[in-house]
């Protein structure tokens, strides 16, 4: 029984000119049907929108670079879909090595998708794979994971996208070694909830709103990432009204030069999104063992920031210590914004303001 499918033998053209949605989809189907492998060979696509089944694997063959998609390349050719790529329902698949390239039409279309109206829409866990990938030039999100419930985003490049690079409303994830960046929205978003997420070894890099922004999150693990140059801060979770969020461990990350704005000298809407770090209405949280640094865009120009290092308010049993502070803000390394209730342990973060444009020279001189 055939089970591996190229989509040149179903009529696809790589020329970068002619259409191949039909023909991916024709493969796509028919591996459906045998829970096969579709194969993406080294090209250029051109294709509209496309619909995953369950339990297929489409594969191409990652050779793309930080600036430079390559060899297996689908390129958005319609303005009126979605998203490129829609994996609802397609339970159990893996997406890897293919390049999706947005080209910024149309309003709000995303790179990869899945959205359900309600959670466990699908029934069971999603469990999609999204692996080697590089999604950019969406005017949406690259990749929009609404109402998900387990699923792993890995060695992803999600960059250049006017949403999020990647949006997050759901459970049970794994978020590891990716490149988020450029994003005019945050690295990685919820307006939702985040929830049971290990999100470590990712680089989140020069996204507008901010490098990873929650308005809920709990049982979340946010471990060995570089944040840099991130337009609001570098980690935010702000909960309102009546909710909270909840156990959260933020340890082993750099964050570097949060706070930029508009990266020339306008600073982020908010004030207190001049920081590194800012969490509100948080219980059971620990904040630990990060380093900080500010500095301005590369080459020296920009605004100098962030301003504050940690932004905190109303917290229950929450941890900031043992993080590394030293000229990594120019006004103020905590601002406790209060109402909190209970324990709350603050100290033991060293380091002094800065008084001015960093020099990266060392600041001391250690003799025998």
């Amino acid at each position: 029984m055939e089970r591996i499918f190229d989509i040149t033998a179903f009529g696809a053209v790589s020329d970068g000119v002619t259409d191949a949605t039909a023909a991916i989809q024709a493969a796509l189907d028919e591996a459906g049907k045998v829970g096969g492998v579709v194969v993406v060979p080294p090209g250029n696509y051109l294709c509209g929108y496309l619909k995953m089944p369950r339990g297929v694997t489409l594969t191409g063959y990652h050779a793309w670079s930080f600036r430079h998609d390559g060899s297996s390349i689908l390129t958005l050719n319609r303005d009126d879909v979605p998203c490129l790529l829609d994996l609802t329902m397609a339970i159990g698949c893996t997406v890897k090595g293919i390049c999706l390239h947005g080209r910024g039409l149309g309003e709000k279309i995303h790179g990869i998708l899945i959205t359900h109206a309600d959670y466990n829409g699908a029934g069971e866990e999603d469990t999609p794979t999204i692996e080697d990938c590089r999604v950019g030039h969406f005017s949406g999100d690259g990749v929009h994971l609404n109402h998900i419930w387990c699923f792993s985003v890995r060695h992803c490049m999600l960059h250049r996208n006017r949403g999020h690079g990647l949006y997050v409303n759901g459970w049970d994830g794994f978020i590891l070694d990716n490149w988020m960046s450029g994003n005019t929205g945050a690295g990685m978003y919820t307006d939702g909830v985040a929830a049971s997420i290990t999100a470590t070894g990712n680089r989140v890099e020069w996204n507008r709103l901010g490098g990873f922004i929650f308005t809920k999150a709990n049982t979340m693990n946010v471990t060995g990432n570089y944040f840099d140059r991130s337009g609001g801060p570098s980690l935010k979770i702000c909960t309102s009204g009546w909710e909270v969020s909840d156990t959260i461990t933020v340890t082993g990350n750099v964050f570097n030069r949060s706070g930029a704005g508009d990266y020339n000298e306008q600073g982020p809407a908010d004030p207190y999104d001049d920081c590194h770090v800012r969490i509100e209405r948080c219980i059971n949280a620990v904040v630990t063992g990060n380093t900080c640094r500010l500095g301005t865009n590369d080459g020296g120009g920009g605004r100098l920031s962030p301003k504050y290092g940690f932004v905190i308010r109303r917290l229950r049993s929450c941890i900031f210590r043992d993080n590394v502070m030293h000229r990594a803000m120019t006004d103020e390394k905590i601002v406790d914004l209060g109402g909190h209730e209970g324990d709350v342990i603050i100290g033991d973060n060293p380091g002094e303001l800065s008084p001015g444009r960093p020099e990266w020279y060392p600041v001391f001189t250690v003799k025998d």
